[in-house]
């Protein structure tokens, strides 16, 4: 019998503010738990152990960025389609570090929902690259690089390995989005 009060929505909720508090690396059952005010046991009729409460974070934390992406993306294409997309994920790591962390950490095998939200994720990169002359065949590669490059610069400098040098890190960020915009720009086929 599940405590009243308690959903699988109040644990993951619950689990993604602490994610972002404390840093997903704290993100256990017990912590949970502790935060709940309830004992450990009792989260086990909502999520089945340690994986399955990050996975769902990793799912609420995707999904809620995926629905930021629609919006800011809507009506937008080429250039300024990439900036909204890529200026939505750094601002919800800077608001959510701990579930844009958990977004990071994706093992679609343990989540149906997983599945489903990365198939969202991919569409609105394949929707900024209809913006592209990127060829059919390489547009999976373009994907791929957008993903990492925003990732990339994003999870440096949310994660601090930006903050020491000079010039900040604003300074970069549209840098390398025009270049990244370049490289979109000028893609060739594949010989």
């Amino acid at each position: 019998m599940s405590r009243v009060g308690l959903s699988r929505s109040v644990v993951l909720d619950t689990a993604a503010r602490l994610a972002d508090r404390d840093g997903l690396g704290a993100l256990t059952v017990s912590a949970v738990a502790r935060e709940l005010g309830v004992r450990a046991p009792s989260l086990y009729s909502h999520v089945q152990n340690a994986e399955d409460l990050r996975a769902g974070v990793s799912a609420v934390a995707l999904t809620e960025l995926a629905d930021r992406v629609d919006r800011a993306l809507a009506g937008l294409a080429g250039r300024d389609a990439l900036g909204a997309l890529a200026d939505t994920h750094r601002r919800y790591a800077r608001e959510h570090p701990g579930r844009y962390a958990a977004a990071g950490v994706l093992d679609p095998a343990s989540s149906h929902d997983l599945v489903q939200v990365g198939r969202r994720h991919a569409e609105q990169l394949l929707a900024v690259l209809r913006g592209y002359a990127v060829p059919p065949e390489d547009r999976v590669h373009a994907v791929r690089l957008v993903a990492s490059v925003v990732r990339g610069f994003v999870d440096l400098e949310v994660g601090g390995a930006l903050a020491g040098s000079e010039p900040p890190a604003a300074e970069s960020w549209p840098r390398v989005l025009e270049r990244l915009d370049h490289a979109l720009r000028t893609w060739e086929a594949h010989p």
